[in-house]
């Protein structure tokens, strides 16, 4: 695999797709509003304050800002299913083959943390899987909670994201390094990952065997990415379906951010949960 981490690389509606159900009727019962399947917002009907003629001294009442909801996710037949553990390996997943126009954001280490990250995400409506590290969220691991209820998952990225774990360490010390991070996430998040990306990129049979012992289904990584401010393909020059974007939380999160999405609409893909469409959530 080439990684260099730094610089590189049934219908079942998910759970994003019933809070988007529910955060809409909510709405509903309070206004009265109208929502296309696949709008980005529902704009409520407000009902007149007062139905009397104004008078001339009258003072008009302000409109209320409409209500953003998050919008009713389109539903998809998951097309593939994960390999299954094999002689003890757990597999590795770069692309998802798929005919769905889907597209997986990931974002690793946590770094940089900042409310802008946050208010960004929520605005776009991206759900992501996050590979998070101890050693970097340990100062703050309550900040990631925001991306939780917006739905995205914490999965794997290693207590110390040592990138030279293949080369370095035997299978004890990467199983070890790994099991941390699952207790991690399941003292703080209320859930041990599944899905594990390697530091750098880099795996090896005896990574992937710490991993199937580590209790995770799965080696993820990535064949596009969002860095300084723009995409960057190891296959193509545009966003494909299936593929498996990856970011970080940097501070450039929000140029990343932008240029992962021009992709994104430019290819006309629908931002999905990968542990919903690969169910290992």
């Amino acid at each position: 695999m080439r990684g260099d981490h730094s610089a590189m690389p049934f219908s079942i509606p998910s759970r994003r797709a019933a809070l988007g159900i529910f955060g809409a009727s909510m709405v509903a019962g309070l206004t009265a509003c109208t929502a296309a399947e696949g709008a980005e917002n529902s704009t409520p009907v407000l009902a007149p304050t007062d139905t009397a003629e104004p008078t001339a001294s009258a003072t008009p009442t302000p409109t209320p800002s409409p209500t953003a909801t998050k919008r009713i996710r389109r539903s998809f037949i998951p097309d593939f299913q994960l390999p299954p553990i094999v002689g003890g390996l757990a597999p590795v997943i770069t692309k998802i083959p798929t005919k769905h126009p889907v597209v997986f954001l990931t974002i690793d280490d946590g770094n940089i943390k900042t409310p802008e990250s946050v208010r960004l995400m929520a605005e776009y409506d991206y759900p992501a899987s996050l590979f998070l590290t101890r050693d970097t969220i340990a100062d703050n691991p309550a900040f990631f909670n925001a991306f939780k209820t917006q739905g995205s998952l914490v999965e794997n990225h290693t207590v110390t994201h040592n990138i030279n774990m293949v080369r370095q360490w035997g299978y004890q010390q990467q199983v070890n390094d790994m099991v941390g991070m699952q207790e991690y996430a399941l003292q703080h998040y209320g859930r041990r990952p599944t899905l594990f990306r390697p530091p750098g990129g880099a795996y090896s049979n005896v990574m992937r065997q710490a991993v199937a012992d580590a209790g995770m289904k799965a080696i993820i990584t990535w064949e596009a990415k969002a860095n300084a401010g723009k995409m960057d393909y190891q296959v193509g020059n545009s966003l494909r379906p299936g593929d498996i974007v990856l970011m970080h939380f940097r501070a450039e999160f929000a140029a990343d951010l932008a240029a992962f999405r021009a992709a994104q609409l430019a290819a006309g893909l629908e931002v999905v949960l990968l542990e919903d469409f690969l169910g290992v959530v």
